[in-house]
């Protein structure tokens, strides 16, 4: 990817679309329907894939996508962040989930062939906002997070066996319990792969 591109530049295709939603220059906020959510089967048993996500097909092997995230959950599991979605037994994500008044868990799933996994660091439930880099090399991603949008640490490295060339990347946002919440995202951008390579 040799140039910086915004999101909302690109094509872009909604996947269960929400009820109420705006596309703005630099910015889209999703209202989240009750009982929405992105999960397949792994120990909890139930299959849930009917979340809105706003997504762009990018054909790139090496880039990095940025993204802020502002939101008011106040539910158990409310959540928002970014997606790579190829089909409802292969996708990613990675959000912050609501938990209770006094904390909640900065993660991401990776689902492969229909299983699902999560994994999860607790922050503090006062945090309403959060950065995400998501980069590519091939079929391999790697997640990072950061307070400013300037220092990112790595959540986890993995890889879509399903990712070997096009793939649908963008944001989400979902309450799979009885809630809805407003979802901002803002400073949406592609650019030159900030995941070096290994040596």
């Amino acid at each position: 990817m040799k140039n910086s591109i915004k999101l909302t530049d690109l094509k872009l295709e909604w996947i269960n679309e929400p009820k109420h939603s705006k596309i703005e220059s630099g910015k889209v906020s999703i209202i989240t329907d009750p009982q929405t959510d992105f999960w397949q089967r792994t120990y909890y048993g139930f299959q849930n894939n009917n979340a809105p996500a706003l997504l762009s097909k990018i054909a790139d092997k090496y880039f990095s996508f940025v993204v802020k995230t502002e939101f008011n959950s106040k539910q158990r599991y409310d959540q928002c962040g970014v997606i790579i979605y190829q089909n409802s037994d292969n996708w990613f994500k990675a959000s912050i989930e609501y938990e209770n008044e006094e904390f909640q868990r900065l993660g991401s799933v990776v689902t492969n062939n229909g299983y699902s996994d999560w994994a999860t660091t607790d922050i503090p439930a006062i945090q309403k906002f959060m950065y995400y880099r998501l980069s590519r090399r091939e079929n391999d991603f790697c997640i990072e997070s950061s307070y400013d949008g300037i220092n990112y640490k790595q959540m986890r490295i993995f890889h879509l066996f399903s990712a070997n060339g096009t793939i649908n990347i963008g944001i989400y946002a979902c309450s799979p319990e009885n809630s809805s919440f407003c979802a901002e995202f803002s400073g949406l951008e592609f650019m030159d792969c900030k995941w070096a390579k290994h040596k």
